[in-house]
This record gives C-alpha cells, sequence and structure tokens, in this order.
C-alpha cells in the first residue's frame, strides 16, 4: 500500500538524522536514574564546553530573572534546581543536534521554536499550580518538543509537506494534521514520538508528544497532561507566540478544562501568566543562539 510505503519512508529518513550525542545520552540516562543527583548531572555536562556555555546563557537570561550573573554550572543547579537543569540540557542538546534549516523551508523554525517555548513554560506553570510540582520540568520538555515532528517532516519531505502547508492555509491550522496523515499515514505527533524514541527519551515525554491535537487518549497516558499541551498550544496561538497573523483562535473544549480541574478564572490566569512571561521567552530564544 502506498501509505506504507511512506511510513517506510519516515521511518528510513528519521534514521538518517544524527544519534544522540554520548553526552546527552548519559543526561537523558541521568533523567531516568532516580538516585542520580545534582554532581552526577554537572560532571557530565561540564565535558561539553559548548553545552555548558548554552545553559549558562540561557540560566542568565531575562527568563528567570536572576539580579546577580550565574557564573559557573554549580551555581546554575544551586539556583534553578536539579530538574530544571536536566530539562535545560536535554533540551539544548536536541536543537544542538537537529539539521540546519534549509533556505528555501515553507516556515521558520525560530517560530516554531518560539512558540514551543511559550507552550512549554505555560505547561510547567500549569503543573506547578495544580498541585503537581514535581512533572513541571518533564513535561517542560514535552512541550518544547512537541512540534519537533514538524521539523523532520520539512527537512525530509520539504516539497510535499510545503504543499500540504499551502493547501491548508497555514502551519499552525488543525486540518494540517488531517493533511498530514492523509498523505504521510501519521501527523508530526507521531513523528516527533518516533524520533524521541530513537533517541531513548522517557516514554511519557514520547507518549505525549504523540498526542499533540489528539482528543482520544490511551491509557497508558495521562489525559490531565494531553490536558495541558491541548491548552497550552491554544493559548500560545492566542497570544502570538511564534504564530502567523493568519491563525485563527480556537475554542478550549471544557473536557481539557475538566481534566485540569480548573474552570474560566484559571484559565484566565494562564493566559495573564504568558502575557507577562513574553519578554522571557524571546530572551530564552535568543540565548539559545
Amino acid at each position: 500500500m502506498k501509505e506504507d510505503r511512506i511510513v517506510q519512508r519516515i521511518y528510513s529518513r528519521i534514521d538518517e538524522i544524527p544519534t544522540l550525542s554520548p553526552i546527552l545520552q548519559k543526561i537523558i540516562s541521568t533523567v531516568e536514574d532516580s538516585s542520580a543527583d545534582a554532581r552526577d548531572l554537572t560532571d557530565i555536562i561540564t565535558n561539553d564546553i559548548s553545552l555548558t556555555s548554552k545553559i549558562l546563557k540561557v540560566s542568565n537570561s531575562a527568563y528567570y530573572g536572576f539580579q546577580q550573573k550565574i557564573g559557573s554550572l554549580d551555581r546554575a543547579v544551586v539556583l534553578l534546581g536539579f530538574n530544571m537543569i536536566k530539562s535545560l540540557a536535554m533540551s539544548v542538546g536536541i536543537i544542538k543536534t537537529l539539521p540546519a534549516q534549509d533556505k528555501g523551508s515553507y516556515f521558520s523554525r525560530e517560530r516554531l521554536w518560539i512558540h514551543s517555548l511559550a507552550v512549554a513554560t505555560v505547561m510547567k506553570h500549569m503543573a506547578e499550580t495544580t498541585g503537581r510540582k514535581e512533572d513541571g520540568d518533564a513535561l517542560f520538555v514535552a512541550g518544547l518538543l512537541h512540534d519537533i515532528g514538524k521539523v523532520v517532516l520539512d527537512q525530509f519531505f520539504a516539497g510535499e509537506y510545503q504543499q500540504i502547508l499551502e493547501e491548508t492555509g497555514c502551519l499552525e491550522s488543525s486540518s494540517v494534521c488531517e493533511a498530514e496523515i492523509k498523505h504521510f499515514g501519521m501527523d508530526h505527533g507521531d513523528v516527533g514520538s518516533i524520533l524521541l524514541k530513537r533517541w531513548n527519551f522517557p516514554g511519557e515525554i514520547c507518549d505525549l508528544v504523540a498526542m499533540d491535537h489528539k482528543s482520544d487518549v490511551p491509557e497508558k497516558v495521562n489525559d490531565a497532561d494531553v490536558a495541558m499541551l491541548h491548552i497550552a498550544d491554544i493559548l500560545s496561538k492566542e497570544a502570538g507566540m511564534g504564530v502567523s497573523e493568519s491563525i485563527t483562535s480556537t475554542e478550549i473544549p471544557e473536557s481539557d478544562l475538566a481534566a485540569l480541574g480548573i474552570d474560566k478564572n484559571g484559565l484566565a490566569s494562564f493566559r495573564d501568566y504568558l502575557t507577562e512571561a513574553k519578554d522571557g521567552i524571546y530572551s530564552f530564544y535568543s540565548s539559545l543562539g
């Protein structure tokens, strides 16, 4: 079948993407190791001068708003916390690993990452304000990487993907996922999940990325996590974070609000938080270089 051949092509092209560096593989293993501590993590990261530099630049950005300059990784761990440094290292490492954007690309990689940072920021805040602070950093990573499948499709199927995006009107349209499935047999969430599984990311992050724009939540996936992703995605688009002017507002499903146990007032507080966080998000992206 044509669809099977296309799916095989996607798997074969994903196999062409470089595997993660040994440093990043060790970081991900550390994330999964409950006995690991801050010293284990800093010992790994300091072996990569570029990664260390990026983490320090982000730590000193307006995103975090520290008054005094953070001059060492040890100090960053103290101020940001072990889990946030793990998330930063994974996120920065992934962005460094992905192929550079082709000049003829149909969409802006910069806009994609700004939007993804906005989604990640809101998801972490949602976790902290709904009694799940310990899950905030993993949700941050999932939010940051939720659209990574678009990068893969744009990188390896540029002509076909451009046609899909042109036909559906814009990159952020919900109809894009339908068109992706029709043409490729899967949408960008599925593609992103395949890539992250290949890179041995934690299963809960891979599964959540696959649920981007899906409403039928399987038992192994936390429906509250999916609701956070859906709501953060919509709020970030509403705020114009990394999206085109042609995007239209999408109503947030009542089922997602119910899954988080929040009402319209709670939703308004998330909107306000994102508005206040805008400048910091742009500063975070600028720090990534």
